[in-house]
């Protein structure tokens, strides 16, 4: 397949797209029902026979399969189930394992009555009192699978302001909490509702530019078998990289592509946010957000979670890939019919970080 790729012409990315990376059509529209049904069941019926009550507001479908970027051949899920009788952050630190045990049990119990096979994989988190639950969707007859995580969140999604953005007090909390225990990223499924509609909200071309993008960076993992930056980190640089073109759903997909590849050459200077969902109004997040933003690089803060760098910690990773990207960069899916290179679009590999303030008293003291 990496030379099926390489060797399309840049003006064939988009049917290459469309005949090996778009799912069947079947298999999404069983994936999609075979969901919706495990889903109802986590909501309505997981956790009718525990010994206490348990308040479960709504179960959020994430991965590729939420966010309409799966590749054909292989597709993941994460199922978040919104628990009511969480109070805050902590709280979910300290039930998370009760929660997901009751969940495995009563998908094993149901194993037998209901039509879908489901495969499970139990393994254990950084807590000890916690587990996080895969398992997997065979459809044998379409030869292809579904991988699944099972989450859990605490849900504060109610506290969001009339356009949508959650309550800066939340933000505050969760940044208090996470620095004070040290577990920054650690509750970004809190947040799977706006990271999923981040995603899945973009226009379709813009989608299939990710699937292209997801393809390469897979073609890479195989190769190089050796740990890279998440995947997630390479679907929001996509994004950035076309927001920076001003956003039209109709584009040239080699120079998008091209521009992708060329920022990750540049992985060293990525420092790069959105203010959809907060901000630098508040003092507090400002001053937190500066630190995070002056960070050594990459620096990719998750659009939902600012406790959250996307891009990792994994230099190592992000040199290999890198190094990947160079060797593409000179074949023909981003190349001219002349050979010349396809003209990527000019995004900076930064944006910009407003002046720190100052706040009143800082300003007396400093008198």
């Amino acid at each position: 397949m990496e030379r099926r790729l390489s060797s399309t012409s840049a003006t064939e990315l988009d049917k290459f797209i469309k005949n090996h990376l778009m799912p069947n059509t079947t298999f999404r529209t069983k994936v999609k029902a075979d969901i919706n049904t495990i889903s109802a069941f986590l909501k309505e019926n997981c956790f009718q026979d525990a010994k206490y009550e348990v308040k479960v507001s709504k179960v959020v479908k994430g991965g590729s399969s939420g966010k309409d970027t799966e590749l054909k051949g292989r597709s993941d899920a994460e199922l978040v189930v919104f628990v009511k009788n969480l109070k805050n952050f902590e709280d979910q630190l300290k039930r998370w394992g009760e929660f997901i045990e009751e969940i495995e049990k009563q998908l094993r119990k149901s194993q037998r009555e209901r039509e879908f096979e489901l495969k499970f994989e139990i393994k254990s988190e950084k807590w000890p009192d916690s587990l996080a639950l895969n398992f997997k969707l065979s459809y044998t007859k379409l030869q292809q699978e579904v991988v699944f995580d099972v989450l859990l969140a605490y849900d504060f999604l109610d506290d969001v302001n009339t356009d949508g953005r959650p309550n800066p007090e939340i933000y505050k909390s969760l940044i208090e909490k996470c620095t004070s225990l040290w577990l920054e990223g650690e509750f970004s499924t809190c947040f799977a509702e706006l990271q999923r509609n981040f995603v899945k909200d973009c226009p379709p071309k813009l989608k299939n530019l990710i699937r292209l993008v997801k393809h390469w960076y897979q073609l890479c993992k195989e190769k190089l078998r050796k740990p890279l930056p998440p995947e997630y980190a390479l679907e929001l640089l996509t994004v950035y990289a076309w927001e920076q073109v001003s956003g039209d759903t109709e584009f040239n997909t080699a120079r998008g592509f091209q521009t992708v590849l060329e920022l990750v050459t540049k992985y060293r200077e990525l420092r790069i946010y959105w203010t959809k969902y907060y901000d630098f109004q508040d003092q507090d997040i400002s001053k937190y957000l500066h630190r995070q933003l002056t960070r050594a690089s990459p620096v990719i803060l998750d659009p939902a979670d600012p406790t959250w760098n996307v891009a990792g910690s994994n230099p190592a990773g992000w040199w290999l890939l890198a190094e990947e990207a160079v060797a593409w960069l000179d074949y023909s899916c981003v190349k001219n019919r002349d050979m010349s290179p396809v003209r990527s679009w000019a995004v900076s590999p930064q944006v910009p970080v407003p002046p720190q303030q100052v706040n009143e008293n800082q300003n007396l003291c400093l008198r």
